[in-house]
């Protein structure tokens, strides 16, 4: 495939991801290197959507530590079952907070991140070994429809 995305302008978000994910689907087939892909989604994702920050955390020992991202300097490390993101490692769940605020101990990693989805990616024995975090400066942007597709691609990635 070529490093170009093909996404047609003024459409719903819904139609966005069914345009984005077949693409992204053969950026990263074939591709053993998780770290490539990790980088490559990360850059999809920022350059469709333009979010503030997304990444990916990786698990290692008791945390998780940063991987591939596009945007402002991150959080290196987050303890399990701490902010969002360890939260969905712990609960082996997804999570839209339209608040960060809202969120009982959110970790700051920037004060411009105002809503955040974190979604759990999954080895093949079914345990978290990364997750996918998205942050917007904006209320009100991220959605289900967001949780619904960034499931979809956490499910590519192995």
């Amino acid at each position: 495939m070529a490093e170009t995305l093909i996404i047609s302008p003024d459409q719903s978000k819904e139609n966005i991801y069914k345009e984005l994910i077949p693409q992204l689907k053969a950026l990263v087939e074939g591709e053993t290197d998780l770290i490539a892909n990790l980088a490559n989604i990360a850059a999809a994702l920022k350059e469709t959507f333009g979010w503030w920050w997304i990444g990916f955390y990786l698990v290692k020992g008791d945390e998780l530590v940063l991987g591939p991202f596009q945007g402002p300097i991150a959080c290196t490390r987050i303890k399990y079952g701490r902010g969002v993101c360890g939260t969905t490692w712990k609960e082996k769940r997804s999570f839209l907070v339209p608040d960060v605020n809202q969120f009982p101990g959110h970790i700051a990693c920037s004060s411009a991140s105002v809503s955040e989805i974190v979604v759990p990616i999954f080895d093949k024995q079914g345990d978290v070994f990364a997750v996918l975090d998205v942050d917007s400066e904006r209320f009100d942007v991220l959605d289900e429809v967001d949780v619904k597709y960034l499931e979809k691609m956490a499910e590519m990635i192995k």
